[in-house]
């Protein structure tokens, strides 16, 4: 089923919409929780909540890529469920988003949706920025946060090639960021 018409299910909140896109993208959904939990169970109970979370809020959103939304709910549900478990037990290994914190803004105030937006599009571009290889890592890395040797094997690369590449675009995107007038 095309996304326009699933979308179109949720509006309608035909309850058909949440077995449907289950269908359609749970095992994708499941990827990414699984990446960051590395728990079956516990990416479960995120791709569940993610798609609860979905039909709550279709309408009002209506997203233009539906598995794109689905993806991005449990993602940040997983990553929400993984600093409470690491909280919980003050300590835990860190996520392959915390490599970033050096290279991000430290004190970003993202009040405003302008402002949000606009980091956005910043970040966007550098990507764009990338060469293709350098983007596809650091999509993988720090998007789907797969470990660096799931890298290197889903790409036939060496795992020192990824870690050089992602170390790069790094110091790129902290160098952009200057550029662009964020205070690191």
């Amino acid at each position: 089923m095309e996304d326009s018409l699933l979308v179109k299910l949720f509006l309608d909140r035909n309850e058909q919409a949440l077995s449907e896109a289950q269908r359609q993208y749970g095992t994708y959904c499941h990827m990414i929780a699984y990446n960051i939990l590395r728990s079956d169970e516990d990416a479960e109970e995120c791709v569940s909540d993610a798609m609860l979370k979905a039909w709550r809020s279709v309408p009002p959103a209506v997203p233009q890529s539906l598995k794109a939304y689905l993806g991005t709910l449990t993602r940040n549900l997983a990553l929400d469920r993984y600093r409470r478990a690491s909280s919980d037990k003050r300590r835990g290994s860190p996520l392959p988003i915390d490599e970033l914190s050096d290279h991000a803004p430290s004190e970003l105030n993202v009040e405003t949706e302008a402002e949000g937006q606009l980091l956005r599009e910043r970040l966007s571009a550098f990507l764009y920025s990338l060469d293709e290889e350098s983007r596809r890592y650091f999509i993988q890395r720090y998007w789907y946060m797969l470990e660096i040797s799931e890298i290197a094997e889903k790409n036939r690369v060496g795992k020192s090639k990824v870690k050089m590449r992602l170390l790069r675009a790094r110091g790129r995107l902290r160098e952009y960021l200057k550029k662009e007038g964020y205070e690191l």
